[in-house]
């Protein structure tokens, strides 16, 4: 297994996003090939088209408003390394099925809070970073 890298979102990397701040048990919706579920509190996101939720405590921690109101940025570094073979992440919000030279991406370096990113759209939204 390859060392995982470290990358930045790109700074036009930016997201749209409101907050399911309502009384509700959630929903489920289906995604990246499997069965996923938020709650309150959690992100309804659209970032460039791709629409889905981020955990709420996760969102706080990587995102930071931006200039335009209901618009983010992820301020914090991941840390990814591509796929070897095809397979499933587990998420927060469910799995992810990913293919042979997919970037599997953590927000954390010891391999926590992992979900999967298509190479194409990985490449476009971030960008390497260097040591430290």
């Amino acid at each position: 297994m390859s060392a995982l890298e470290r990358y930045r979102k790109r700074v036009t990397s930016v997201i749209t996003a409101v907050r399911l701040d309502l009384k509700t048990d959630g929903f489920a919706y289906e995604k990246w090939g499997a069965t996923q579920r938020c709650k309150a509190g959690d992100w309804l996101v659209d970032n460039g088209g791709d629409v889905y939720t981020i955990d709420a405590d996760v969102f706080a921690r990587t995102y930071k408003p931006a200039t335009t109101p209901g618009c983010y940025v992820k301020t914090t570094v991941v840390f990814a390394r591509k796929a070897e073979k095809a397979g499933v992440i587990q998420s927060k919000e469910g799995a992810t099925h990913y293919e042979t030279g997919d970037y599997i991406v953590y927000n954390e370096a010891d391999e926590k809070d992992g979900y999967a990113v298509e190479t194409k759209r990985f490449e476009e939204m971030y960008e390497p970073v260097g040591e430290g």
